[in-house]
């Protein structure tokens, strides 16, 4: 690869190649493309909004935090602790040996939506028009690390130039939500960043840490956590606490979907078990079922939006698990069962008008069979768009067919970003509006679709799905 070659950002990038098609896809695209981003679930830490704190150094902003972009790296044999994870801030040098090895395995991108967002942030956010390589990466290292010397690539500016209208982050129900009060509290600020409130650790007796991250729970609620009855309160008083605070959804990774309840009795024996650490692998995985299932009650009752993100084996590998943590690219998806799955808690909740359940999915094979029906038919259900692996321009398409013809466009959720990587995500919405343009452009090609309709549901996907389904 030569070294002098152009990182080329192409106006047209991901619309259809038929010309026809391509002509109505523009100017689909062009009628959303500068509208506000809404970001109703991410990862970005409010820290970094409510200090406004520089970013330290191009490793720090496009490298170490994008687990995407890391867990290729490693697959091509670089350490992760070179790449900076799991590692306090990186000395200058090391920063950019993190940043030659991004550069040296460009190659190892081609095809991939990370190689679309990096093109999309190098080359438009920082204005870089060479093509990384082994060659060039010195200089683009140090042409971004000038831009994030200035004021002008603050986050708080970044936020404007993004125009972010509203961001939420992903917070722990013991967190004291300080940043989000602080940026609520400052006149100066007219984003809107939100709390999410994600209670994995604290709905399952399996983990090592339960026992003492209950304990947690009721010294921050102030609700004692020593029966069943003080738990569940300490888990309502933290979701109304967070709800003062703006939140909107509550968030759920879990590894299946089963939502069984259990009589009050049962569980307050489980609990009693799992508190005294006598509780079977039965007993927990049952627990932790009906929690779900608790969740969805809550939610009725408080209102926040409840999501489902099952079916990853998280931390796959041991070694990098107990060496980094986790989130850091060993995590692997498998399959997920919907129908059966959330029966109970549909039958018991699933017509509550202040239940928004969005389901999302890595597993594509259950979009047109179990969740566009579900969605279809049940008025608390939306479909969340393609997350994490399946986040890419093939995949998109997919979903958009799969998942239409049963739900059409109004039951899905609008775009997420879910990342930690800041200056990825007006490229990941981006590449949504695109591949949307180019799904509904084909339907007013095909005349199933009247093109003033096609402007109307473009525009529901970007800006209305997101706010109705989050309640936004």
């Amino acid at each position: 690869m030569s070294a002098t070659a152009a990182l080329d950002v192409h106006p047209d990038r991901l619309l259809p190649a038929d010309p026809s098609q391509r002509s109505v896809a523009r100017r689909l695209y062009d009628s959303v493309k500068e509208l506000p981003i809404i970001s109703p679930h991410g990862h970005v830490p409010p820290q970094w909004i409510a200090e406004d704190i520089p970013f330290r150094d191009p490793t720090s902003l496009l490298i170490t935090p994008d687990h995407y972009v890391n867990r290729m790296l490693h697959a091509h044999g670089a350490s992760l602790a070179d790449l900076g994870v799991g590692r306090g801030p990186l000395s200058e040098d090391d920063a950019r040996a993190a940043f030659r090895i991004l550069c040296s395995n460009w190659s190892a991108y081609r095809g991939t939506p990370v190689r679309y967002w990096l093109e999309d942030e190098l080359g438009l956010i920082f204005g870089v028009t060479q093509r990384p390589s082994a060659e060039t990466a010195d200089a683009i290292y140090d042409q971004i690390a000038a831009k994030i010397a200035t004021p002008q690539f603050r986050p708080r500016a970044l936020m404007d130039a993004f125009d972010i209208a509203v961001m939420a982050t992903t917070d722990d129900p013991c967190d004291d939500l300080s940043a989000h009060e602080a940026l609520a509290q400052d006149a100066s600020f007219t984003r809107r960043v939100v709390p999410t409130f994600r209670p994995d650790k604290y709905l399952d007796p399996a983990l090592a840490t339960w026992t003492a991250d209950v304990d947690r729970l009721g010294e921050v609620s102030g609700v004692g956590t020593g029966d069943y009855a003080g738990y569940i309160g300490a888990l309502e008083n933290r979701r109304r606490y967070f709800v003062d605070h703006g939140a909107v959804s509550a968030d759920h990774g879990v590894i299946d979907a089963r939502t069984d309840i259990l009589s009050e009795a049962e569980a307050s024996r489980i609990f009693a078990a799992a508190r005294a650490g006598s509780a079977t692998a039965e007993e927990t995985t049952a627990f932790r079922r009906h929690m779900l299932s608790e969740m969805a009650r809550m939610s009725c009752d408080d209102g926040l939006v409840m999501t489902i993100h099952p079916g990853v084996r998280r931390n796959h590998h041991t070694p990098t698990h107990q060496t980094y943590g986790a989130d850091v690219g060993c995590d692997i998806p498998i399959a997920v069962e919907y129908t059966d799955a959330l029966r109970p808690l549909l039958n018991a909740y699933g017509t509550h008008p202040n239940l928004h359940l969005v389901l999302f999915t890595i597993d594509e094979t259950v979009y047109s069979r179990e969740l566009a029906p579900l969605a279809g038919f049940y008025p608390s259900v939306y479909v969340g768009v393609p997350w994490w692996f399946i986040d890419a321009p093939e995949a998109i398409q997919r979903f958009r067919s799969a998942v239409t013809e049963t739900a059409g466009f109004s039951r899905t959720s609008g775009f997420i970003d879910d990342t930690r990587a800041f200056c990825s995500i007006p490229a990941r919405h981006d590449m949504s509006r695109r591949l949307d343009a180019g799904y509904i452009a084909k339907l007013v090609t095909e005349h199933r679709l009247p093109e003033d309709e096609a402007f109307e549901a473009i525009t529901d996907l970007v800006a209305n799905n997101p706010r109705k389904v989050f309640k936004l």
